[in-house]
């Protein structure tokens, strides 16, 4: 091979190699009521991403369980996966719930414990939970979210995250889950002001009840938010799991968002 030709396969193999797949996804009351035939299909969609970040794990019985089950299921599948649980969400207004990681242990190393967000918690009522990762030397911290719902003002819990980049200023943030508020608010001028961007733009993520037509999805809720002088973003997207299924109330017993994802390499 040409010395060009092989420093090209070089840089082309590294970049390669050094990708990480990130997946996030609201599946909805994720617990005992799960099936196994559920669960399968959950780790179907997942099993292609490094890490996944979980929102609407259930506080009480069958929440914990539901998480291990999936990673089982994934752990069959021929890539070994490992996972951490947050405490139940220290709600008192709202519903309180449970966040999960998972990862694939050859593809990222979780570094120290894995923590629910400490200072905001009385005015986050779902308050974020992070952990730190690891690739090729470089690290990341993923802020796993699930706001309050659209009628009970989801922006003024994301008014707060303004303030956690220079909170943990030695961590690479990338803020990630169901914001039950589209990228356009307002609320996210301050993020983008400080080099945050959305993955997605004007898509929507939350699937109606019933199509209306070829329409199924009905609000821009989730996304991932990153600092684009940290990350070079390959590719991302959101995945139509419901068109596997007959109709919306089928696919709505996994759940009533679509996972969405990205790609990318650490600067």
């Amino acid at each position: 091979m040409k010395p060009l030709h092989l420093l090209l396969f070089f840089l082309y193999s590294f970049t390669i190699f050094s990708q990480t797949k990130i997946l996030s996804w609201n599946i909805e009351n994720l617990g005992k009521s799960k099936s196994e035939v559920e669960v399968e299909f959950m780790a179907k969609v997942v099993m292609n991403y490094d890490v996944v970040a979980i929102q609407e794990v259930v506080a009480g019985y069958g929440g914990s369980q539901a998480v291990a089950r999936l990673v089982a299921i994934l752990n069959r599948k021929g890539s070994k996966w490992d996972y951490t649980i947050s405490d139940p969400t220290s709600s008192s207004t709202y519903k309180t719930e449970r966040y999960a990681f998972i990862w694939k242990t050859s593809k990222v190393k979780k570094i120290g414990s894995a923590w629910l967000e400490k200072k905001y918690y009385l005015e986050i009522d779902r308050e974020p939970y992070y952990a730190t990762f690891e690739k090729d030397g470089k690290a990341f911290t993923l802020v796993n979210f699930h706001a309050i719902t659209k009628s009970k003002q989801p922006e003024t819990e994301i008014k707060y995250f303004k303030f956690l980049p220079q909170e943990n200023p030695n961590l690479n943030l990338i803020f990630l889950g169901d914001f039950n508020c589209p990228q356009s608010h307002t609320v996210f001028n301050p993020l983008k002001k400080m080099g945050y961007v959305p993955v997605l733009v004007g898509e929507k993520t939350s699937l109606k009840r019933e199509c209306d037509g070829a329409i199924c999805l009905a609000s821009e809720f989730d996304n991932i938010f990153y600092q684009s002088s940290k990350l070079n973003v390959l590719n991302g997207g959101k995945i139509l799991f419901y068109t596997d299924f007959e109709n919306l109330k089928e696919a709505r017993k996994i759940s009533d968002h679509l996972p969405i994802w990205v790609e990318f390499s650490l600067n």
